[in-house]
Protein backbone atom coordinates (compact mmCIF):
# COMPACT_ATOMS: atom_id res chain seq x y z
CA UNK A 1 0.00 0.00 0.00
CA UNK A 2 1.80 3.62 -1.01
CA UNK A 3 2.11 6.18 1.56
CA UNK A 4 0.86 9.49 0.31
CA UNK A 5 3.56 12.20 0.67
CA UNK A 6 2.19 15.73 2.47
CA UNK A 7 0.28 16.95 -0.82
CA UNK A 8 -1.20 13.71 -1.09
CA UNK A 9 -2.88 13.61 2.15
CA UNK A 10 -4.19 17.16 2.10
CA UNK A 11 -5.49 16.16 -1.44
CA UNK A 12 -7.92 13.27 0.19
CA UNK A 13 -8.89 15.45 2.99
CA UNK A 14 -10.09 18.35 0.42
CA UNK A 15 -11.80 15.92 -1.85
CA UNK A 16 -13.81 14.48 1.16
CA UNK A 17 -14.61 18.02 2.41
CA UNK A 18 -15.32 19.05 -0.58
CA UNK A 19 -18.12 15.91 -1.38
CA UNK A 20 -19.69 17.06 2.03
CA UNK A 21 -20.34 20.36 0.95
CA UNK A 22 -21.74 19.10 -2.07
CA UNK A 23 -23.76 16.79 -0.32
CA UNK A 24 -22.53 13.64 -2.09
CA UNK A 25 -22.49 10.30 -1.06
CA UNK A 26 -19.00 8.38 -1.45
CA UNK A 27 -20.38 6.05 -3.91
CA UNK A 28 -22.13 8.25 -6.08
CA UNK A 29 -18.78 10.49 -6.22
CA UNK A 30 -17.40 7.76 -7.17
CA UNK A 31 -19.77 6.65 -9.78
CA UNK A 32 -18.74 9.97 -11.33
CA UNK A 33 -15.51 9.98 -11.49
CA UNK A 34 -15.21 6.19 -12.95
CA UNK A 35 -13.69 4.15 -9.64
CA UNK A 36 -15.24 2.29 -7.51
CA UNK A 37 -16.47 3.43 -3.87
CA UNK A 38 -13.53 1.37 -1.73
CA UNK A 39 -10.93 2.81 -4.19
CA UNK A 40 -12.41 6.80 -3.12
CA UNK A 41 -12.66 5.35 0.32
CA UNK A 42 -8.83 4.79 0.44
CA UNK A 43 -7.73 8.73 -1.61
CA UNK A 44 -10.16 10.44 1.25
CA UNK A 45 -8.21 8.44 3.90
CA UNK A 46 -5.24 10.20 2.37
CA UNK A 47 -3.63 5.78 1.48
CA UNK A 48 -3.33 6.31 -2.48
CA UNK A 49 -1.93 9.40 -4.11
CA UNK A 50 -4.01 10.35 -7.34
CA UNK A 51 -3.11 13.16 -10.51
CA UNK A 52 -3.50 13.12 -13.81
CA UNK A 53 -7.08 12.35 -15.63
CA UNK A 54 -8.43 11.31 -12.39
CA UNK A 55 -7.95 14.39 -10.34
CA UNK A 56 -9.48 16.19 -13.55
CA UNK A 57 -12.76 13.87 -13.28
CA UNK A 58 -12.97 14.15 -9.35
CA UNK A 59 -12.37 17.83 -9.62
CA UNK A 60 -14.99 18.22 -12.32
CA UNK A 61 -17.28 15.74 -10.53
CA UNK A 62 -16.98 18.28 -7.19
CA UNK A 63 -17.19 21.61 -9.33
CA UNK A 64 -13.89 22.81 -8.52
CA UNK A 65 -10.63 23.50 -9.95
CA UNK A 66 -8.36 20.79 -9.90
CA UNK A 67 -5.71 23.13 -8.51
CA UNK A 68 -8.13 23.07 -5.43
CA UNK A 69 -7.49 19.89 -4.57
CA UNK A 70 -4.09 19.40 -5.07
CA UNK A 71 -2.70 22.82 -3.83
CA UNK A 72 -4.94 23.70 -1.45
CA UNK A 73 -4.67 27.14 0.87
CA UNK A 74 -1.96 29.50 -0.71
CA UNK A 75 1.16 29.64 0.21
CA UNK A 76 0.67 32.50 1.50
CA UNK A 77 -2.11 31.64 4.20
CA UNK A 78 0.23 28.42 5.53
CA UNK A 79 3.16 31.56 6.16
CA UNK A 80 0.98 33.27 8.18
CA UNK A 81 -0.24 30.84 10.09
CA UNK A 82 3.36 29.72 10.64
CA UNK A 83 4.14 33.28 11.54
CA UNK A 84 0.88 33.23 14.15
CA UNK A 85 2.59 29.69 15.60
CA UNK A 86 6.45 31.86 15.99
CA UNK A 87 4.55 34.70 17.67
CA UNK A 88 2.69 32.55 20.53
CA UNK A 89 5.62 29.58 21.14
CA UNK A 90 3.52 29.01 24.33
CA UNK A 91 0.68 27.77 22.61
CA UNK A 92 2.31 24.76 20.99
CA UNK A 93 0.55 24.72 17.62
CA UNK A 94 1.20 21.53 15.72
CA UNK A 95 3.22 23.01 12.85
CA UNK A 96 3.22 18.62 11.68
CA UNK A 97 -0.44 19.61 10.50
CA UNK A 98 -0.75 22.86 9.84
CA UNK A 99 -1.64 21.84 5.97
CA UNK A 100 -4.33 19.28 7.06
CA UNK A 101 -5.92 22.36 9.18
CA UNK A 102 -5.55 24.91 6.11
CA UNK A 103 -6.87 21.90 4.14
CA UNK A 104 -9.95 20.34 6.25
CA UNK A 105 -11.04 24.36 7.93
CA UNK A 106 -10.57 27.06 5.01
CA UNK A 107 -12.14 29.04 6.95
CA UNK A 108 -10.84 28.97 10.56
CA UNK A 109 -7.36 29.09 9.08
CA UNK A 110 -8.45 32.48 7.58
CA UNK A 111 -10.22 33.39 10.65
CA UNK A 112 -6.86 32.38 13.10
CA UNK A 113 -4.35 34.00 10.32
CA UNK A 114 -6.39 36.86 10.21
CA UNK A 115 -6.16 37.42 14.14
CA UNK A 116 -2.36 36.68 14.07
CA UNK A 117 -1.81 39.74 11.80
CA UNK A 118 -4.56 41.99 14.17
CA UNK A 119 -2.49 41.10 16.94
CA UNK A 120 0.55 42.09 15.36
CA UNK A 121 -0.67 45.33 14.08
CA UNK A 122 -1.65 46.27 17.71
CA UNK A 123 1.32 44.95 19.27
CA UNK A 124 3.89 47.07 16.93
CA UNK A 125 0.80 50.19 17.98
CA UNK A 126 1.22 49.57 21.34
CA UNK A 127 5.24 49.47 21.07
CA UNK A 128 5.18 52.75 19.25
CA UNK A 129 3.06 54.49 21.48
CA UNK A 130 4.75 53.28 24.34
CA UNK A 131 8.25 54.78 22.68
CA UNK A 132 6.10 57.87 22.43
CA UNK A 133 4.62 58.32 25.45
CA UNK A 134 8.32 57.75 27.01
CA UNK A 135 10.28 60.24 25.00
CA UNK A 136 8.38 61.98 22.55
CA UNK A 137 9.42 65.46 23.59
CA UNK A 138 5.81 66.81 22.04
CA UNK A 139 3.71 64.43 23.54
CA UNK A 140 5.22 65.01 27.22
CA UNK A 141 4.66 68.74 26.94
CA UNK A 142 0.93 68.16 25.77
CA UNK A 143 0.31 65.90 28.91
CA UNK A 144 2.20 68.20 31.12
CA UNK A 145 -0.05 70.82 30.47
CA UNK A 146 -3.15 68.74 30.82
CA UNK A 147 -1.83 67.30 33.74
CA UNK A 148 -0.91 70.96 35.16
CA UNK A 149 -4.44 72.50 33.95
CA UNK A 150 -6.35 69.74 36.21
CA UNK A 151 -4.02 70.25 39.25
CA UNK A 152 -5.26 73.59 38.88
CA UNK A 153 -9.07 73.28 38.55
CA UNK A 154 -8.60 70.95 41.47
CA UNK A 155 -7.04 73.19 43.91
CA UNK A 156 -9.62 76.14 43.12
CA UNK A 157 -12.65 74.05 43.24
CA UNK A 158 -10.84 72.63 46.86
CA UNK A 159 -10.89 76.43 47.92
CA UNK A 160 -14.92 77.07 46.79
CA UNK A 161 -15.64 74.24 49.02
CA UNK A 162 -14.00 74.43 52.06
CA UNK A 163 -14.14 78.60 52.36
CA UNK A 164 -17.67 78.57 53.29
CA UNK A 165 -17.31 82.31 54.06
CA UNK A 166 -15.43 83.53 50.81
CA UNK A 167 -16.19 87.05 49.94
CA UNK A 168 -17.69 87.32 46.83
CA UNK A 169 -15.57 89.03 44.84
CA UNK A 170 -12.60 86.37 45.73
CA UNK A 171 -15.18 83.62 44.66
CA UNK A 172 -16.35 85.01 41.29
CA UNK A 173 -12.34 85.59 40.66
CA UNK A 174 -11.78 82.00 41.46
CA UNK A 175 -15.09 81.10 39.21
CA UNK A 176 -13.19 82.79 36.60
CA UNK A 177 -10.13 81.10 37.02
CA UNK A 178 -11.88 77.81 37.07
CA UNK A 179 -14.18 78.91 33.74
CA UNK A 180 -10.03 79.94 32.23
CA UNK A 181 -8.48 77.07 33.14
CA UNK A 182 -11.43 74.80 31.69
CA UNK A 183 -10.64 76.43 28.40
CA UNK A 184 -7.27 75.73 28.76
CA UNK A 185 -8.04 71.91 29.35
CA UNK A 186 -10.29 71.62 26.79
CA UNK A 187 -7.54 73.26 24.34
CA UNK A 188 -4.95 71.16 25.88
CA UNK A 189 -6.41 67.56 25.71
CA UNK A 190 -7.87 68.83 21.91
CA UNK A 191 -4.17 68.95 20.98
CA UNK A 192 -2.90 66.22 22.98
CA UNK A 193 -5.60 63.97 20.86
CA UNK A 194 -4.45 64.86 17.74
CA UNK A 195 -0.60 64.40 18.73
CA UNK A 196 -1.91 60.97 18.98
CA UNK A 197 -4.12 60.32 16.12
CA UNK A 198 -1.25 61.83 14.27
CA UNK A 199 0.58 58.75 14.55
CA UNK A 200 3.94 58.06 14.25
CA UNK A 201 4.29 58.72 10.68
CA UNK A 202 2.22 61.80 10.35
CA UNK A 203 4.21 63.45 13.32
CA UNK A 204 6.09 66.56 12.43
CA UNK A 205 10.00 65.67 13.65
CA UNK A 206 10.94 66.54 17.03
CA UNK A 207 14.93 67.22 16.08
CA UNK A 208 17.21 67.74 13.08
CA UNK A 209 18.18 63.85 13.03
CA UNK A 210 15.09 63.04 12.66
CA UNK A 211 14.36 65.58 9.93
CA UNK A 212 17.61 64.47 8.16
CA UNK A 213 15.99 60.86 8.35
CA UNK A 214 13.10 61.71 6.72
CA UNK A 215 14.65 63.45 4.14
CA UNK A 216 16.85 60.74 3.30
CA UNK A 217 13.69 58.53 3.59
CA UNK A 218 12.11 60.92 1.27
CA UNK A 219 14.75 59.91 -1.12
CA UNK A 220 14.97 56.06 -0.66
CA UNK A 221 18.66 56.38 0.86
CA UNK A 222 19.92 57.21 -2.65
CA UNK A 223 21.07 60.07 -4.40
CA UNK A 224 21.78 59.98 -8.40
CA UNK A 225 22.99 63.22 -8.43
CA UNK A 226 25.67 62.10 -5.87
CA UNK A 227 27.13 59.24 -8.13
CA UNK A 228 29.56 61.06 -10.36
CA UNK A 229 32.30 60.10 -12.26
CA UNK A 230 35.61 58.80 -10.20
CA UNK A 231 37.43 61.62 -11.71
CA UNK A 232 35.04 64.27 -10.25
CA UNK A 233 36.94 66.47 -8.47
CA UNK A 234 35.71 68.06 -4.82
CA UNK A 235 34.36 70.75 -5.76
CA UNK A 236 32.03 68.65 -7.90
CA UNK A 237 30.75 66.84 -5.13
CA UNK A 238 30.31 69.92 -2.70
CA UNK A 239 28.38 71.47 -5.31
CA UNK A 240 26.11 68.62 -6.10
CA UNK A 241 25.51 68.20 -2.16
CA UNK A 242 24.73 72.07 -2.05
CA UNK A 243 22.05 71.66 -4.60
CA UNK A 244 20.42 68.80 -2.49
CA UNK A 245 20.36 70.82 0.52
CA UNK A 246 18.77 73.86 -1.04
CA UNK A 247 16.01 71.34 -2.88
CA UNK A 248 15.54 70.32 0.51
CA UNK A 249 15.16 72.86 2.29
CA UNK A 250 12.03 73.22 3.44
CA UNK A 251 12.06 69.31 4.49
CA UNK A 252 15.31 69.89 6.56
CA UNK A 253 13.82 73.18 8.14
CA UNK A 254 16.66 74.30 10.96
CA UNK A 255 20.06 74.93 10.09
CA UNK A 256 21.24 71.81 12.39
CA UNK A 257 19.05 69.76 9.95
CA UNK A 258 20.87 71.24 7.43
CA UNK A 259 24.52 70.86 8.83
CA UNK A 260 23.93 67.55 9.78
CA UNK A 261 22.06 66.73 5.88
CA UNK A 262 25.07 68.00 4.81
CA UNK A 263 27.55 66.12 6.85
CA UNK A 264 25.30 62.73 5.70
CA UNK A 265 25.61 63.82 1.95
CA UNK A 266 29.55 64.81 1.58
CA UNK A 267 29.96 61.55 3.51
CA UNK A 268 27.64 59.67 0.60
CA UNK A 269 29.56 61.26 -2.34
CA UNK A 270 33.12 60.36 -0.63
CA UNK A 271 31.58 56.88 -0.42
CA UNK A 272 30.81 56.68 -4.03
CA UNK A 273 33.65 58.11 -5.36
CA UNK A 274 35.21 55.78 -3.64
CA UNK A 275 33.17 52.86 -4.45
CA UNK A 276 31.85 53.72 -8.12
CA UNK A 277 28.44 52.25 -8.73
CA UNK A 278 29.10 50.77 -11.77
CA UNK A 279 31.56 48.90 -10.24
CA UNK A 280 29.78 47.69 -7.60
CA UNK A 281 26.84 46.82 -9.32
CA UNK A 282 29.23 44.32 -11.57
CA UNK A 283 30.35 42.99 -8.08
CA UNK A 284 26.85 42.16 -6.48
CA UNK A 285 26.63 38.23 -5.58
CA UNK A 286 23.32 36.49 -7.54
CA UNK A 287 20.82 36.27 -4.58
CA UNK A 288 21.96 35.34 -0.85
CA UNK A 289 23.57 37.72 1.35
CA UNK A 290 25.95 40.39 1.10
CA UNK A 291 29.46 40.17 2.22
CA UNK A 292 31.05 43.39 3.14
CA UNK A 293 33.88 42.90 4.89
CA UNK A 294 35.01 40.87 1.42
CA UNK A 295 33.48 43.89 -0.90
CA UNK A 296 35.86 46.05 0.98
CA UNK A 297 38.58 44.56 0.44
CA UNK A 298 37.52 43.55 -3.26
CA UNK A 299 37.74 47.42 -3.51
CA UNK A 300 40.18 48.18 -1.09
CA UNK A 301 37.82 50.18 1.05
CA UNK A 302 37.30 49.82 5.15
CA UNK A 303 34.28 47.41 5.75
CA UNK A 304 32.08 50.63 7.45
CA UNK A 305 32.26 52.61 4.08
CA UNK A 306 31.43 49.50 2.21
CA UNK A 307 28.25 49.20 4.50
CA UNK A 308 27.20 52.63 3.93
CA UNK A 309 27.92 52.13 0.25
CA UNK A 310 25.40 48.51 0.28
CA UNK A 311 22.69 50.22 2.55
CA UNK A 312 22.50 53.65 -0.04
CA UNK A 313 22.40 51.30 -3.28
CA UNK A 314 18.61 51.74 -5.45
CA UNK A 315 16.47 48.94 -4.41
CA UNK A 316 15.60 47.98 -7.97
CA UNK A 317 19.51 46.88 -8.33
CA UNK A 318 19.33 44.73 -5.71
CA UNK A 319 16.32 43.28 -6.52
CA UNK A 320 17.70 42.84 -9.44
CA UNK A 321 20.02 40.62 -8.04
CA UNK A 322 17.93 38.54 -5.92
CA UNK A 323 18.96 40.40 -2.90
CA UNK A 324 17.18 41.88 -0.17
CA UNK A 325 17.78 45.46 0.58
CA UNK A 326 19.54 45.72 3.87
CA UNK A 327 19.28 48.18 6.75
CA UNK A 328 21.76 49.83 8.18
CA UNK A 329 22.52 51.56 12.37
CA UNK A 330 25.14 53.63 13.19
CA UNK A 331 26.48 54.55 16.75
CA UNK A 332 29.37 56.87 18.10
CA UNK A 333 31.38 55.98 20.90
CA UNK A 334 28.62 56.89 23.70
CA UNK A 335 26.75 54.28 21.81
CA UNK A 336 24.21 56.89 20.65
CA UNK A 337 22.82 56.18 17.52
CA UNK A 338 23.36 58.54 14.65
CA UNK A 339 22.20 57.22 11.81
CA UNK A 340 18.94 54.77 11.12
CA UNK A 341 17.78 52.86 8.16
CA UNK A 342 15.45 50.38 9.12
CA UNK A 343 14.20 47.18 7.79
CA UNK A 344 10.04 46.68 7.82
CA UNK A 345 11.43 43.78 9.79
CA UNK A 346 14.01 44.77 11.87
CA UNK A 347 12.40 48.86 13.36
CA UNK A 348 15.01 50.63 15.11
CA UNK A 349 14.08 52.93 18.44
CA UNK A 350 12.77 56.68 17.31
CA UNK A 351 13.67 57.58 20.73
CA UNK A 352 15.26 56.70 23.44
CA UNK A 353 18.01 53.74 23.97
CA UNK A 354 18.99 50.74 21.37
CA UNK A 355 19.34 47.17 22.86
CA UNK A 356 22.86 47.29 24.35
CA UNK A 357 22.86 43.18 23.27
CA UNK A 358 23.14 44.25 19.52
CA UNK A 359 26.37 43.53 17.95
CA UNK A 360 26.52 46.84 16.94
CA UNK A 361 27.47 47.71 20.62
CA UNK A 362 29.84 44.86 20.94
CA UNK A 363 31.89 46.20 18.33
CA UNK A 364 32.82 49.38 20.06
CA UNK A 365 34.59 47.12 22.33
CA UNK A 366 36.42 45.60 19.79
CA UNK A 367 37.62 48.27 17.78
CA UNK A 368 38.93 47.78 14.32
CA UNK A 369 37.89 44.24 14.47
CA UNK A 370 34.32 42.81 11.89
CA UNK A 371 32.24 41.00 13.27
CA UNK A 372 29.61 39.20 11.32
CA UNK A 373 26.44 37.25 13.43
CA UNK A 374 23.35 36.14 13.00
CA UNK A 375 20.72 37.02 15.59
CA UNK A 376 17.15 36.24 16.76
CA UNK A 377 14.67 39.57 16.70
CA UNK A 378 12.70 38.61 20.17
CA UNK A 379 9.11 40.46 19.83
CA UNK A 380 6.39 39.98 17.16
CA UNK A 381 7.95 38.17 14.10
CA UNK A 382 11.14 36.28 15.71
CA UNK A 383 13.21 36.71 12.76
CA UNK A 384 16.61 35.58 12.12
CA UNK A 385 18.87 38.48 11.04
CA UNK A 386 22.44 38.45 9.76
CA UNK A 387 24.32 41.59 10.99
CA UNK A 388 28.17 42.81 9.89
CA UNK A 389 29.23 45.52 12.48
CA UNK A 390 32.86 47.17 13.10
CA UNK A 391 33.62 50.07 15.10
CA UNK A 392 36.23 52.12 13.18
CA UNK A 393 38.26 55.48 14.42
CA UNK A 394 35.90 58.77 12.63
CA UNK A 395 37.75 61.67 11.22
CA UNK A 396 41.64 62.35 9.96
CA UNK A 397 44.36 60.75 12.65
CA UNK A 398 46.07 63.53 14.85
CA UNK A 399 49.19 62.87 16.67
CA UNK A 400 49.07 62.08 20.36
CA UNK A 401 45.14 62.53 20.36
CA UNK A 402 43.34 59.01 21.30
CA UNK A 403 41.07 58.88 18.16
CA UNK A 404 36.91 59.17 18.65
CA UNK A 405 35.09 55.67 17.45
CA UNK A 406 32.22 55.71 15.86
CA UNK A 407 30.13 51.95 14.85
CA UNK A 408 28.33 50.79 11.60
CA UNK A 409 26.11 47.36 11.75
CA UNK A 410 24.67 46.30 8.01
CA UNK A 411 21.20 44.06 9.25
CA UNK A 412 19.83 41.69 6.58
CA UNK A 413 17.02 38.92 6.93
CA UNK A 414 19.38 35.88 7.61
CA UNK A 415 19.43 32.40 5.10
CA UNK A 416 20.45 30.52 8.18
CA UNK A 417 18.19 28.02 9.70
CA UNK A 418 16.89 28.52 13.12
CA UNK A 419 18.74 27.88 15.74
CA UNK A 420 18.49 27.88 19.57
CA UNK A 421 21.87 28.69 19.94
CA UNK A 422 21.32 31.68 18.48
CA UNK A 423 21.75 34.84 20.73
CA UNK A 424 17.94 36.81 20.97
CA UNK A 425 18.26 40.66 21.02
CA UNK A 426 15.73 42.97 21.24
CA UNK A 427 14.51 46.62 19.89
CA UNK A 428 14.39 48.45 23.10
CA UNK A 429 14.36 47.36 26.80
CA UNK A 430 10.73 48.99 27.41
CA UNK A 431 9.01 46.61 24.83
CA UNK A 432 11.58 43.75 24.89
CA UNK A 433 9.24 40.59 25.90
CA UNK A 434 12.68 38.63 26.25
CA UNK A 435 12.84 37.11 30.07
CA UNK A 436 15.89 37.40 32.52
CA UNK A 437 18.28 39.36 29.74
CA UNK A 438 21.38 39.91 30.98
CA UNK A 439 21.50 43.83 29.98
CA UNK A 440 18.28 44.96 30.47
CA UNK A 441 18.05 48.37 31.71
CA UNK A 442 13.94 48.94 32.70
CA UNK A 443 10.92 46.92 32.94
CA UNK A 444 9.10 45.38 29.21
CA UNK A 445 5.56 46.53 29.16
CA UNK A 446 5.37 43.31 26.36
CA UNK A 447 6.78 40.88 28.78
CA UNK A 448 5.90 37.24 28.36
CA UNK A 449 3.65 35.39 30.31
CA UNK A 450 5.22 34.04 33.45
CA UNK A 451 8.62 36.28 32.95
Amino acid sequence: MAQAGRGAVLTGTRIRERRMVLGLRQAELAKRAGISASYLNLIEHNRRRIGGKLLLSLAEALQVEPSALSEGAEAALLAQLRQAAADRPEAGADLDRIEEFTGRFPGWAQLVAAQGRRLSTLERAVEVLSDRLAHDPHLAASLHEVLSTVTAIHATAEILVGEEGLEPEWRARFHRNIHEDSARLAEGARRLVEDLEEGEAAQEAGSPQEAVEGFLGAHGFHFPALELEPEADAAAQRAAVERLLEEGAGQLGSGAARLIAGRVLERYAADAAAVPLSALRAALPEGGALDPVMLGARFGVDAGRMMRRLAMLPGPMLADRGIAAPGLVACDASGTLIFRKPLDSFPLPRFGAACPLWPLFQALSRPMMPMAQVIRLAGRSEGLFLTHAIAQPSGVPVLNRDPTFEAHMLVQPSPAEASEDLPRVGVTCRICPKAGCRGRREPSIMAEAGA
